[in-house]
């Protein structure tokens, strides 16, 4: 029988890509679920209602299948039930998750996980996900790393949905937990604007501290003494009104859900029409400092793509092939650059067309 795979919030744009790179790489049958899906079934895929606060009816649906892709968003909003019911029932999982309340919540169970002998990765998307396995690419190539920067800038609405809109909001809340020169300190969010070049189409764009899962999980995966991660828009007028969210409104209007519905929803409709401007991809660097055969030594990487929401499908698509497929698993919960071999996520990369570039500067 062909392995069945639940996407949940698979209706949403993130979820949809996850879905078309799953369909495109494997032979799985595919459900994705959504509050009201008004998706069409096709071959060997088939939409389905699902209210994640069901919990009776989540804890059916997963027993049902052989990997479960968490995709419903915003994280900041989920416990670990999906995957403490993957734990129960000795189903894979996979998710998308940005929000580091979350990710340390699903990192805490690995134990459980490696007990009943399922692989649960967090964070599989582009950034987080791709950019951190470009990361420990990077690493792999030097000698030693003291110093990681990941610098993102996103087009227009990036082809994501609302959910992303929402989660850019929420992480304007609270300080950034940031580890410079071997101590952690807060930094505040969307500051410190600096312009970085990236590969064409994108040149030099302006970059501003942003809060990633990323910066927590690299802390903890490699012997780096800091870890900068910085992320912006285009147009860059998108920049200069988060920064107004971020440094220009009271902290408690902020905090309000009505608010970040609001912003999320003014932001997306912006985005609907700039796209057709700015277009709805990507450019991804990893500046990593260290040494290599002795020498100070700093490699760039840089990834491109048009589309940023199909980016996002390659990164989690990638690993639910590989484990679908059974070339590789590893029991236990983990942050993706501690667990999928650089020689499989070059593979992977290459069946999708996605190319890393590699300067080096000594």
């Amino acid at each position: 029988m062909a392995q069945r795979v639940l996407i949940l919030g698979g209706c949403g744009r993130i979820g949809a890509a996850v879905a078309a790179d799953v369909l495109a790489h494997t032979p799985a049958m595919v459900t994705v679920t959504g509050r009201s899906p008004t998706i069409s079934p096709q071959e060997r895929f088939s939409p389905s209602a699902l209210n994640l606060s069901d919990r009776e009816a989540v804890e059916e649906a997963i027993a049902v299948h052989d990997l479960v892709i968490h995709c419903a968003g915003p994280f900041s909003y989920r416990d670990a039930h999906v995957l403490d019911t993957c734990i129960q029932y000795g189903v894979n999982y996979l998710d998308v998750a940005d929000n580091p309340g979350y990710v340390k919540q699903a990192l805490s169970r690995c134990d459980r996980a490696l007990e009943a002998g399922i692989t649960a990765i967090v964070s599989t998307g582009v950034f987080p996900g791709i950019s951190n396995s470009m990361v420990r690419q990077g690493i792999e190539q030097l000698d030693s790393a003291d110093t990681v920067q990941l610098n993102y800038v996103v087009a227009g609405s990036g082809g994501a949905g609302v959910t992303v809109m929402r989660t850019t909001f929420l992480e304007l809340q609270h300080p950034i937990q940031a580890k410079l020169e071997g101590e952690m300190q807060a930094i505040a969010p969307y500051s410190q604007r600096e312009v970085v070049t990236f590969p064409p189409p994108y040149g030099r764009c302006a970059v501003y501290w942003f809060n990633t899962i990323e910066a927590m999980t690299l802390a903890d995966s490699f012997p780096l003494s800091t870890i900068v991660t910085k992320f912006g828009s285009l147009p860059d007028i998108y920049n200069h009104l988060t920064w107004l969210m971020a440094h220009g409104v009271p902290k408690a209007w902020l905090r309000k859900p009505e608010t970040v519905e609001f912003l999320a929803q003014v932001s997306y409709w912006m985005t609907t029409i700039s796209d057709r401007f700015s277009g709805i991809g990507l450019a991804m660097q990893a500046d990593i400092h260290g040494t290599r055969q002795g020498q100070p030594a700093r490699l760039i990487s840089n990834m491109v793509h048009p589309d940023t929401a199909v980016a996002a499908g390659y990164g989690t698509g990638s690993v639910a092939q590989l484990l679908l497929s059974g070339q590789w698993q590893q029991p236990g919960v983990w942050p993706i650059e501690r667990s999928l071999p650089t020689d499989l996520f070059e593979k992977t990369m290459a069946q999708r067309r996605l190319t890393i570039q590699h300067t080096f500067i000594e």
